[in-house]
């Protein structure tokens, strides 16, 4: 199949305005595809449209929204803008991220679509460092910074033009003090003006090449068209784009000949042999590209802001059901895992940042907590495992400690508890919120963040790929019928797992104590919390398979009471409920005994 397709609204031009202004133009693309190319996804549309709009308007920011989202503040691009625009601190802001917020969710969040503690704690607190990580919508981007540009150093001083300093390792070389003049060419014609003078166009669509030779003294170790197109592909009105800092196109162009070299930066071809989706754009190699096209940016020494208005700035839509949103925790922590195993892994990427500095210490711990949190699901379905084992075979997982031991372990419990509080108090997420994210934490741990980390595994090293399905989103009918739907996906299989096990745990516990007398129950307590300390964080996953509440009460009693049957009769016949009766002390005994 081969599709692609072009559509401008208002005309070529768009209109003007009273004051003879252009007015802003509506453009759709669909992108062309070929079998055998690889379209990467999200990534390689993003990529298109950022050299469509370049050639088009060229102008010097945009916003990222899904397609599942809307503008829910009107006033929120110009929050956006007051940072991006700053005479002192925009110049080193690569985007504006604002945080996601959902309509159509359920009253209770069951499954912790809101995300409140990852939106208003931890980004929130990345905002003090270098910046929150990119999120893959609601977020306005500085164009220069997508092009893999270096920021301006820390010491330059506020000027209408471009800092020095700006222009990244590949592009400019040695520079030499004093700013000279433009030159003149031969044969009379002056050279066009340097890229620190961004208010007046560069090159027309005629003389492109002449325009890249044609660089002042300042500039003359740039390179030439061809490793510009190298870089950044086979478009001379694209590459010229790229070296206006404040954007626009030249008054000259024909709007014909720009449509036409949109529809050619849009072709299949055009990415190969250049450095999109590598050191360009966003970046390719992870189903997350959000948190990679970020990373890069940080790496080069940008910093990012978050922006949270009182009235939420745009909202979408988020998966409602179990097995949905299981599917797109799985494809977050396949993404991660996939970063973790590649050469732009925050534990060796990125060192060395020079004088733009980089990225920070504190950042890059952030981008390592990002990259191998599904590591934690081993130890985390090691911890929901063991309260069962312990209560079939009498044993307690923890050792008697002495008492200072004891003080530690105390004072340990204390000081994460006191964080959480205060994290809690200072960013305004609820006791109930913070509960919902941490059940589900240890539900979306045992399942989908293990199942990545062997995907990602086979991935990287066996070369098997899997393929992700995009998450269907909230249906708006008020009885939420979608939450009560249960898709069948190997993710629910740990969870009831886990569960089964230890309701048969319990069950088996306390058979045995009533069995054994009140002595056994004081061992039993302990064990009996831990195994009920994970049934709870399992509970909304427990919910989400009894399906709607008012349908199903009656026949999950049932079984329960019959599962729980079978498996004391099972244990009975297994270990017969029979008195523990101590042998006689042979040491007290003579040789007659």
């Amino acid at each position: 199949m081969r599709a692609w397709g072009w559509q401008v609204f208002l005309g070529h031009s768009g209109g003007h305005d009273t004051d003879g202004n252009e007015l802003p133009r509506l453009v759709y693309v669909s992108r062309e595809k070929r079998p055998g190319f690889n379209h990467h996804k999200k990534a390689g549309a993003m990529n298109a449209l950022v050299r469509v709009s370049a050639v088009l308007t060229n102008a010097p920011f945009f916003l990222n929204l899904d397609c599942d989202h809307y503008i829910n503040n009107s006033k929120a691009l110009r929050e956006a803008m007051c940072f991006l625009m700053d005479p002192i601190v925009g110049k080193r802001v690569c985007y504006v991220q604002f945080p996601q917020r959902f309509d159509g969710i359920d009253r209770n969040d069951r499954y912790a679509n809101h995300n409140t503690v990852f939106f208003d704690i931890n980004l929130k607190g990345l905002d003090g460092v270098q910046g929150p990580v990119y999120v893959g919508t609601g977020c306005c981007f500085k164009r220069q910074a997508i092009y893999g540009y270096d920021p301006p150093p820390k010491d330059a001083k506020a000027s209408g033009g471009r800092s020095q300093g700006v222009c990244p390792s590949w592009l400019c070389g040695p520079r030499k003090k004093g700013v000279g003049k433009a030159k003149v060419a031969k044969g009379g014609k002056k050279k066009p003006p340097s890229r620190s003078d961004s208010s007046i166009p560069i090159f027309s669509l005629e003389d492109i090449e002449e325009g890249i030779e044609g660089i002042d003294e300042e500039k003359s170790s740039l390179m030439s068209l061809k490793n510009f197109e190298k870089r950044f592909g086979q478009s001379p009105v694209f590459v010229a784009s790229t070296l206006l800092e404040n954007g626009g196109v030249p008054h000259s162009a024909n709007p014909g000949s720009l449509l036409k070299e949109a529809i050619h930066v849009i072709s299949c071809g055009y990415e190969d042999k250049t450095d999109w989706g590598k050191e360009i754009g966003w970046i390719y190699g992870s189903v997350t590209e959000d948190i990679l096209t970020g990373f890069k940016m940080h790496c080069r020494g940008w910093r990012s802001i978050y922006c949270m208005p009182t009235r939420p700035a745009f909202k979408g839509s988020a998966p409602i059901n179990l097995s949905d949103r299981l599917n797109q925790v799985l494809r977050w922590a396949l993404g991660s895992v996939e970063i973790s195993l590649s050469r732009h892994c925050p534990l060796w990427y990125g060192y060395g940042g020079g004088k733009n500095g980089g990225l920070k210490c504190l950042e890059r711990l952030a981008y390592i907590n990002t990259t191998i949190y599904p590591l934690t699901s081993l130890p985390l379905l090691a911890y929901c495992v063991l309260p069962a084992v312990c209560l079939l075979t009498g044993k307690f997982i923890i050792p008697t400690i002495s008492n200072l031991a004891s003080l530690w372990f105390i004072s340990l419990f204390i000081s994460i508890f006191a964080t959480g509080i205060l994290e809690m108090r200072w960013s305004g997420v609820g006791i109930d919120e913070w509960w919902r994210n941490e059940q589900f934490w240890v539900i979306g741990g045992v399942s989908a963040h293990l199942f990545a980390l062997f995907q990602g595994l086979l991935k990287v090293f066996a070369g098997i790929d899997t393929n992700f399905t995009v998450t269907s989103k909230q249906a708006e009918d008020e009885d939420f019928a979608e939450l009560y739907m249960i898709k069948w996906t190997a993710l629910l299989i740990p969870p009831t797992t886990l569960i089964v096990i230890n309701m048969i745990g319990v069950v088996a516990g306390i058979s045995d104590a009533i069995n054994n007398g009140y002595q056994s129950w004081g061992p039993l307590f302990g064990k009996l919390f831990f195994a009920f300390w994970v049934i709870v964080h399992l509970y909304p996953f427990l919910k989400g398979l009894m399906g709607r509440q008012n349908r199903t009460p009656t026949i999950v009693i049932v079984w329960s009471i019959l599962l729980a049957s079978i498996f004391s009769l099972l244990w009975v016949r297994i270990d017969p409920f029979l008195a523990k009766v101590k042998g006689p002390d042979l040491s007290q005994c003579g040789i007659n005994c």
